[in-house]
């Protein structure tokens, strides 16, 4: 987007261009090609991602009994299930509980919440540009901030989750360690990881509706795809798997964030290959996305 004096828009209301040459006339064009993120233009328009957000959390808690606690639901259900059904195998293997090894509704837990985040995330911004069809054809506004603030919800679901495992982990003695501070930043990379290929997968719903029926379906693979959620005897996992296993973000960084809260000490291993691919799925969907937003009014 360019900044100039435009003639035209001088002679619509009566004054010259030299007469305006202190009120600079915004011209919006098409980009052409493959175009990196304004960031400057998103910073412009950061009360609109607010405002954006803002509304997808009230539509999301209206008229509910329990509010902000179904954010908590489904990974409690989740333990729940995972505990009843998987526990007694973590015992088996000598991982339930003991010096080496938290209780296996604990390890579930803190798996269970990160990964709720990241797929929320994902799910959210996949869809927002679609369900976002009226604002897009009505006005003008950087389109990436509509994945962007899709991301808003599972924010504040993540915090409320917290605030659950915190209570959960005093009640049982359980205290976090140094590696705590970390916590904040393995949240960003989740964060990165799931906005990236939210991003890539938003752009791609629009021209392809297939894709609303791909994601959910993708999504629950992915889960499975994750053994850092439920298994907790590394034993179980060939080396040469687990040297792999990094090159889904969601795994790496949910080992770390577990590590972060439970205490235990980073895989730095994990992290990097992880934090590495969370990037690249960052700029490859943002460099797809801004290629093609310009024909989304078109065709939504």
């Amino acid at each position: 987007m360019n900044t100039q004096i435009d003639p035209v828009a001088c002679e619509a209301v009566d004054h010259s261009p030299a007469e305006l040459a202190d009120h600079p006339v915004t011209i919006i064009g098409p980009a052409q090609g493959w175009q990196p993120v304004n960031f400057r233009e998103i910073w412009r328009s950061r009360e609109l991602m607010y405002f954006l957000a803002w509304r997808d959390l009230k539509t999301r808690y209206k008229q509910t009994v329990l509010g902000g606690l179904w954010a908590v639901l489904q990974p409690l259900a989740t333990m729940a299930i995972f505990t009843i059904f998987l526990g007694k195998v973590a015992a088996a293997h000598g991982a339930d509980g003991g010096a080496a090894f938290p209780p296996y509704w604990l390890f579930v837990f803190t798996g269970m919440l990160p990964w709720t985040f990241f797929a929320n995330s994902l799910s959210f911004s996949s869809q927002s540009v679609v369900t976002g069809a009226n604002l897009i054809t009505k006005i003008y506004f950087p389109r990436l901030i509509i994945p962007v603030a899709a991301a808003g919800v599972p924010f504040v679901d993540l915090a409320v989750s917290l605030g659950i495992l915190s209570v959960l982990m005093l009640f049982n003695g359980v205290l976090p360690g140094w590696s705590l501070m970390y916590l904040p930043f393995l949240v960003v990379g989740l964060s990165i990881a799931a906005l990236g290929l939210g991003i890539l997968l938003a752009a791609l719903t629009v021209a392809y509706r297939d894709f609303r029926s791909v994601i959910p379906f993708m999504i629950q693979l992915w889960f499975f795809a994750t053994p850092a959620i439920y298994i907790q005897d590394e034993t179980i996992i060939s080396p040469r798997l687990r040297a792999l296993l990094p090159l889904n973000p969601a795994h790496g960084l949910i080992v770390n964030f577990r590590q972060a809260v439970l205490g235990g000490d980073l895989d730095l291993y994990s992290l990097a290959i992880s934090v590495a691919v969370s990037a690249v799925l960052a700029v490859i969907g943002c460099f797809y996305f801004r290629r093609v937003e310009r024909t989304f009014a078109d065709i939504i």
